[in-house]
């Protein structure tokens, strides 16, 4: 079943309104923008999407998005005021290496960043030969497809520490109020064997009412909890996320710590390749 909350539009759009932060799907390589079996496969995953921007409280100034896509030492930040795009996908059809996706960088927040990381006692790097990967301009070229709101990628660290990813998340929360929308970008289930075998539809549902009922709580009980996820979740968190291949899942641990004492809650739901993905956003 699927499952899509939209939080209703404001009537008028303040400037400076605090953004609230989302942990999104972003499918499998490409597969908004090809044919797939069957057709409607990623059909109610892109209306999600398309629907982030009529949900917000204002426009957005920028968007950070941390990726599943890129790990690194500490958390580094794409500087450029232009980046390229990483087509850091295999096998699929060729126009899918032509897909285009010009929104600006934001070396300036980039620089901000840096510093509430540092503020926080936290390394941190600015690149600029990195180019966005598919974690980043694929759900983006659905959400915000005029490619006109500049964008920072953050990386996760390669370590996978999970409160790690609570703590460095926290250090960028002051964002929220500078009007900059904070998101991670991954999969709530990837388990890549796991993805067609309808042995995995009732794991991949039992971890997801975790990560649900997690979510809920308040931000003490709910962090504490993504700390320890391996082990809080039961054994169907392992079989969602297998070790060391929990990339996926630690975008939601740096928006949980972005979010500070916002509540989270599930926004959408849905069934794809005989597992639950969802998306939670923190108001």
């Amino acid at each position: 079943m699927t499952t899509i909350v939209h939080t209703p539009s404001p009537g008028v759009r303040a400037a400076g309104a605090r953004m609230p932060v989302f942990y999104i799907p972003h499918g499998a390589g490409p597969c908004f923008f090809m044919d797939w079996n069957p057709p409607d496969t990623w059909d109610r995953t892109a209306a999600f999407l398309r629907g982030i921007p009529a949900s917000l409280p204002a426009a957005p100034s920028a968007i950070a998005l941390v990726t599943a896509h890129w790990l690194a030492p500490q958390v580094t930040l794409t500087g450029s005021a232009q980046p390229g795009l990483l087509f850091d996908y295999y096998g699929f059809p060729p126009h899918t290496y032509a897909l285009r996706y010009p929104a600006p960088g934001a070396p300036a927040l980039a620089e901000r960043a840096r510093g509430l990381l540092a503020d926080a006692g936290i390394a941190a790097a600015v690149v600029t030969q990195r180019g966005y990967d598919h974690g980043t301009f694929i759900p983006l070229k659905v959400a915000f497809p005029d490619a006109d709101v500049p964008v920072l990628q953050i990386s996760l660290l390669a370590s996978l520490n999970a409160p790690a990813h609570i703590d460095y998340g926290r250090a960028l929360a002051p964002l929220r109020d500078e009007g900059v929308l904070i998101i991670g970008s991954g999969m709530s289930y990837h388990n890549m064997r796991g993805y067609g075998d309808p042995r995995s539809t009732p794991i991949s549902a039992a971890f997801d009412r975790w990560l649900s009922d997690t979510v809920a709580q308040p931000a003490a009980e709910r962090n504490a909890r993504l700390a320890d996820w391996a082990s809080a979740s039961g054994p169907a968190g392992r079989l969602s996320h297998p070790p060391r291949a929990e990339e996926h899942l630690l975008p939601l641990h740096v928006v949980a710590g972005a979010a500070g004492d916002s509540v989270g809650r599930r926004v959408f739901s849905d069934e794809v390749l005989r597992t639950t993905i969802s998306a939670f956003r923190f108001d």
